[in-house]
């Protein structure tokens, strides 16, 4: 408000001083040109010439609020409609302003004048009457006030609006926030459509909720699963332990339980590596790694490294890509696309093929592997990418449940998605990977 008011009083201001100013510029350009006109007149026609050219134009001089006085050396007038010569003024001393009397009425009226010394040593002063210009001075005065006074009402008025509009959507957000903070993650702050900076902050604050709910849910999820899945491989190893502290097993019966005791130490070690992975891949630890990554060549590494486990499965991996480059954390990539074949790998049937391709589209790469095995139940499907969820319920083959989870969080923080359909036959799991 106190900005606008000011702004406001400035431009009036600017007005009413360049008014003033070109107002008393044409007054004394027309008062110097008259001035020099009637010295013209009187180099040619003397004093008498000059005198009755005062007379003339003091004949319409009331129409036009024109001053003229011609006295002689000592003060006597000799033409003009002003009563006398002001005192205090020197001829030749440049504008002034003044008070002085009409001879048609014999009123004091305020003068705006300038002056010269004849040759003859006449003196001639020639103005225009004040008055209407500082009856317009007071008018432009009286109208910037009232400007400024509706202004400063208008400041009011738009202030008290957008301070109520900005609060309104204020409180949307804080309430939503407060709704949030007792712990009802599925609160969202409202949009009204109008497509303004609000709309599309409280957009971008909602997408913000979504993640963190998502978020929220999977560290539920996991520690939940954690809770579940760990317990048997712990209660398993304290068995072990047991056992090995029983003085009436022999030699042999101990070298088993302590190697059983080391395969579950190796299964827990792997399973909070995988979940120490999913947690730097959803923090996006690592981005400052990113390089441009070849995925054509790392797709045919990673298929070489796995080709002796496919032989001995009876399997036939098969690599079919595109040209394709991207932006990316490379050894992370290498787990996602490990995972995604070693899970291909643990369903697919003897005799059949796992197919891993590199798709290059014009926005997005797409890196896939399809087996022919015997699919996942469309129930199941949004939930292969969740920690700890396997079709084995029995764990067999020391299944955690967590690369596919890792292959998601890492496809995540490339900030691509995880999918899964189902080939019939098979499975198709992929990385959908969008070009910078």
């Amino acid at each position: 408000m106190v900005l606008s008011t000011l702004l406001t009083a400035a431009v009036l201001v600017l007005v009413y001083v360049t008014a003033n100013r070109t107002i008393a510029g044409e007054t004394r350009s027309v008062v110097t040109a008259e001035l020099a006109g009637l010295s013209d007149e009187y180099q040619r026609r003397g004093l008498f010439g000059l005198t009755e050219a005062i007379e003339r134009r003091t004949q319409d001089a009331a129409e036009r609020d024109a001053l003229y006085l011609l006295t002689g050396p000592f003060g006597t007038v000799l033409a003009g409609n002003l009563v006398r010569w002001p005192p205090d003024v020197e001829p030749g001393s440049g504008w002034v302003e003044l008070d002085l009397i009409r001879t048609e009425s014999r009123e004091n009226v305020p003068v705006s004048a300038a002056s010269i010394r004849l040759p003859g040593g006449e003196r001639l002063l020639v103005g225009r009457d004040a008055s209407a210009r500082r009856q317009f001075d007071r008018v432009l005065l009286r109208s910037v006030g009232l400007a400024l006074l509706a202004a400063l009402a208008l400041s009011l008025l738009t202030g008290w609006f957008l301070t109520r509009l900005v609060f309104s959507r204020l409180k949307d957000i804080s309430r939503t926030a407060t709704e949030i903070v007792s712990g009802d993650l599925t609160r969202r702050i409202p949009l009204r459509g109008t497509g303004d900076e609000f709309d599309r902050m409280s957009g971008t604050l909602n997408e913000m909720l979504d993640r963190i709910e998502e978020l929220v849910g999977h560290l539920r999820t996991t520690s939940n699963s954690i809770a579940h899945d760990l317990r048997s491989p712990l209660s398993r190893l304290r068995q072990k332990v047991e056992a090995l502290t029983n003085p009436s097993r022999g030699d042999a019966e101990r070298d088993a339980d302590a190697a059983r005791a080391l395969a579950e130490v190796d299964h827990l070690l792997r399973v909070f590596s995988q979940l120490t992975e999913i947690s730097r891949a959803e923090a996006g630890l690592g981005r400052e790694e990113f390089e441009p990554v070849d995925l054509a060549a790392l797709a045919r590494d990673v298929a070489e490294f796995y080709e002796p486990l496919a032989q001995e499965n009876g399997v036939t991996l098969t690599v079919e890509t595109d040209p394709a480059i991207l932006p990316g954390h490379r050894a992370l990539l290498a787990q996602a696309l490990s995972n995604l074949l070693d899970n291909a790998l643990r369903y697919a049937p003897g005799g059949t093929e796992v197919e891993l391709h590199i798709t290059a589209a014009e926005d997005v790469v797409i890196l896939s592997v399809r087996d022919h095995g015997p699919g996942v139940p469309e129930a199941d499907l949004e939930r292969l990418a969740q920690p700890f969820v396997t079709l084995d319920p029995a764990r067999t083959g020391g299944n955690s449940g967590l690369g596919l989870a890792l292959a998601a969080a890492i496809a995540r923080m490339q900030g691509g998605v995880f999918e899964a359909r189902n080939a019939k036959p098979g499975l198709e799991a992929r990385l959908v990977l969008p070009r910078p």
